[in-house]
């Protein structure tokens, strides 16, 4: 290996992606080590230029010859260039939290932060803020020690915390559901960042998300800390455009287009016009909802009723949450239950397709809009909630092509509302 990844477990990883798309002419490889192993192949220095993640970042070290002062300061490495047999580490952990910092203008000078975690990321992290001069830093860990405190001293007396740093694997995927913090009370908070990007919006994002507060994912600083590492690799320096065109293509890749609206306005054929553009498998929860039931939705409301209905609904929705790269469109009822939308919203880039009230169909077989009444008082309750929970919306009121190409636009140029 010339170029690549050490970790013990690296089947969710992002690199080589990102890595063979800063410099041309260039193989970057993933080498998953076992713990067993890696002091053979440090020692063995077959290699140029490495990277390092979890759980080597420490290990590492009392092999390398020399240190860069930040990386010394921090306790931790994840980057090492091999110069003539030298070894030499650096962090770029530190780098690419300073770059998605300053990109989404999140200052910290005389700020009170509160970091969750105190692992190798963290450690790059808490360089960074205490070189941004915040005023207070705290940091809650699992594990006792002299430096951290428990979660339960930050609810007593720390609900005053203008900036939260996540670090931890909670979140991750597949455990979406999990959140190593609740956010109520924290009133003052100005920002809220979050080093995980799979999913794109973590429990800890969406629930930011939920009190109007700016939150940021990990893929940027993992993109720009990439970039540093290949300056680092090569010796050579990259404009720092090609962390966000990078960034921006990862995020299309890695979301979902999920469209939203009311019954007959559009979602299933505007999503199965779009998948041709965008090259996507569509996913229509309802065709799936049957499929699962084996009858038509309006028999399942009539033997089982609505509730019935929407658990299953819910469970479908669920098994979405964790994928990637599809266009959802979802019945018009998705938006009644939260949960639904959580599901969504981790991967998803919300689109509510808007159509006049006049030009939706009622239909006597669906049991909820079988008449001009019957839509318009489903319409009232949910057209707010459509709003709520969408990154953006389009109309469907004149032509369906404009619908189509405005979905398109929508998603191509605005995929960064997901990271706000």
């Amino acid at each position: 290996m010339e170029y690549g990844l050490i970790g013990e477990k690296l089947g969710h990883s992002f690199s080589k992606v990102i890595h063979e798309q800063l410099v041309s002419d260039y193989t970057y490889e993933l080498k998953e080590i076992a713990k067993t192993d890696i002091d053979t192949f440090m020692k063995e220095k077959q290699f140029k230029a490495i990277n390092v993640t979890i759980p080597y970042k420490q290990t590492v070290i009392p092999y390398l010859d020399e240190i860069d002062e930040s990386a010394k300061r921090i306790g931790a490495v994840n980057t090492i260039v091999n110069r003539n047999g030298k070894l030499i580490g650096y962090n770029t952990d530190y780098l690419g939290f300073a770059y998605t910092l300053r990109k989404h203008n999140i200052s910290l000078q005389g700020k009170k932060v509160l970091i969750m975690g105190n692992g190798g990321a963290s450690k790059a992290i808490q360089e960074v803020v205490h070189q941004a001069n915040a005023k207070q830093v705290l940091i809650v860990d699992v594990i006792a020690s002299a430096q951290t405190i428990p979660l339960s001293e930050i609810y007593k007396h720390h609900l005053d915390c203008e900036v939260i740093i996540q670090t931890t694997p909670v979140g991750m995927s597949p455990h979406l559901d999990a959140s190593p913090i609740q956010l109520d009370g924290f009133d003052r908070l100005e920002a809220c960042v979050d080093v995980i990007y799979n999913p794109l919006r973590t429990s800890f994002l969406l629930e930011a998300k939920t009190h109007q507060i700016p939150c940021v994912n990990g893929l940027e600083m993992l993109v720009a800390q990439a970039k540093y590492a290949v300056e680092y690799f090569k010796d050579i320096q990259i404009d720092d455009q090609y962390i966000d065109r990078i960034y921006q293509d990862l995020l299309r890749e890695q979301s979902n287009l999920v469209f939203i609206g009311m019954p007959s306005s559009g979602k299933t054929t505007i999503a199965n016009e779009v998948c041709t553009h965008l090259k996507r498998e569509v996913v229509d929860i309802d065709a799936k909802i049957v499929e699962r039931i084996q009858m038509p939705i309006s028999k399942y409301f009539e033997l089982h009723g609505e509730a019935k209905f929407r658990a299953i609904e819910t469970q479908v929705t669920k098994e979405l949450a964790n994928s990637h790269n599809l266009i959802i469109s979802c019945g018009g009822g998705i938006v009644k239950k939260k949960e639904n939308m959580r599901y969504l919203q981790h991967n998803g880039f919300i689109v509510y397709i808007d159509r006049h009230i006049d030009q939706l169909l009622s239909d006597p077989s669906r049991p909820l809009s079988s008449s001009k009444e019957a839509i318009q008082e489903l319409y009232d309750t949910r057209a707010p909630l459509y709003e709520r929970y969408s990154d953006a919306t389009i109309c469907n009121h004149d032509i369906l092509a404009d619908a189509i190409d405005q979905a398109i636009d929508t998603y191509i140029n605005n995929i960064t509302m997901i990271n706000t």
